[in-house]
């Protein structure tokens, strides 16, 4: 009898330069936009109000930055991480154009690099991923790699190859949306008086408020965004018999927490890295805490880029240390999430 379901990919499956179409266009609506809201809670004035947007130089409100990020990434997962261990994070990842309620995102990859663990079990496979929209317009441009699990252990192990990154986005290489303009902003409906030229390069910021995250929203976050990688949703994917927490799912949490201090850092232009550091499970208070790395002006009236580290963690966030002496991620640390924002100068 032939088989008719799909396993998904091994790490054996993967070959430099191949070319993924993901399956299922998404059509996103207002329905996306309310229940990420409700998931999170994002409070960023641009996304939550039309009116807002229109004074901003928008013709309406966008769906999230990280909400499009995340159709864009689920479309990826059954033919990319399905069988992944961990997704270990993120480089160069560029918003070119906001994602519209209406719009149909779809994703297409390639394999650019392949490195076979020393155990022999497993792999880590790096992909560009893209999401295009109806007019084949790309929104959303980023490169990422995960741990996948091998099939067959005796498999001969593909020629490593690792591909080079930069290690953060350039200013200028920044897309700023077409007709953003902060030079009539409301500081008092955004909901904070700090602008660019109050914070500076070092300064790092407790965002105060935790989230103790459960397993059912968790469930519906990744349902909602089809990421039906294994670990997420099986029990017995594990050897704990856990479910892991979805990495975009704390990202999106530590982005919300972050509006505390943060109100003002509107939207999300680039992805200079990212890495989930340990694994988050049902039952984790994550805290958020940012430390400022870089500023510059941009060619938009009002506008300034503000380059971030986000920092998630189940400990205090008052601490704001990321490494220990030895040079290790301290093991209250889960994400490690460096990004450029757009905030009116």
């Amino acid at each position: 009898m032939a088989t008719k379901t799909n396993a998904g990919r091994f790490f054996e499956d993967y070959a430099i330069g191949q070319k993924l179409v993901h399956a299922i266009p998404r059509t996103v609506s207002g329905g996306e936009r309310a229940l990420y809201h409700a998931l999170y809670p994002a409070r960023h004035a641009l996304y939550s109000s039309d009116e807002f947007a229109r004074l901003s130089g928008l013709a309406q409100s966008p769906l999230d930055d990280l909400a499009g990020f995340h159709v864009v990434f689920g479309k990826t997962v059954p033919d990319v991480s399905l069988n992944a261990i961990a997704n270990l994070g993120y480089a160069e990842g560029l918003f070119l154009r906001p994602v519209q309620v209406g719009d149909t995102i779809r994703s297409v990859s390639e394999v650019i690099g392949l490195k076979q663990n020393s155990n022999g079990k497993s792999g880590v496979v790096w992909v560009r991923s893209q999401g295009l929209n109806q007019r084949d317009e790309v929104v959303i441009d980023y490169k990422r790699w995960v741990m996948v699990r091998k099939r067959d252990f005796a498999a001969a192990a593909p020629e490593t190859t690792v591909p080079e990154m930069a290690k953060a986005l350039r200013a200028d290489q920044l897309v700023i949306p077409a007709g953003l303009d902060f030079t009539r902003y409301d500081f008092a409906l955004a909901g904070e008086p700090h602008r660019w030229e109050d914070y500076a390069i070092g300064e790092k910021i407790d965002h105060v408020d935790g989230s103790t995250i459960e397993d059912a929203e968790h469930m519906i976050a990744t349902r909602l965004w089809q990421n039906t990688a294994k670990v997420h949703y099986d029990l017995t994917a594990r050897p704990e018999g856990r479910r892991l927490i979805y990495g975009g799912h704390v990202i999106s949490l530590a982005r919300s927490l972050s509006f505390n201090g943060l109100a003002n850092a509107q939207m999300i232009a680039g992805i200079n890295g990212g890495a989930h550091v340990n694994p988050c499970m049902a039952g984790d208070t994550v805290r958020a805490w940012s430390e400022v790395l870089d500023k510059a002006e941009t060619a938009a009236p009002g506008v300034g880029a503000i380059r971030l580290r986000l920092v998630a963690t189940k400990g205090s966030s008052a601490e704001m240390a990321l490494r220990a002496s030895d040079g290790k991620y301290h093991s209250d640390i889960l994400l490690d999430f460096d990004y450029w924002a757009l905030m009116p100068l």
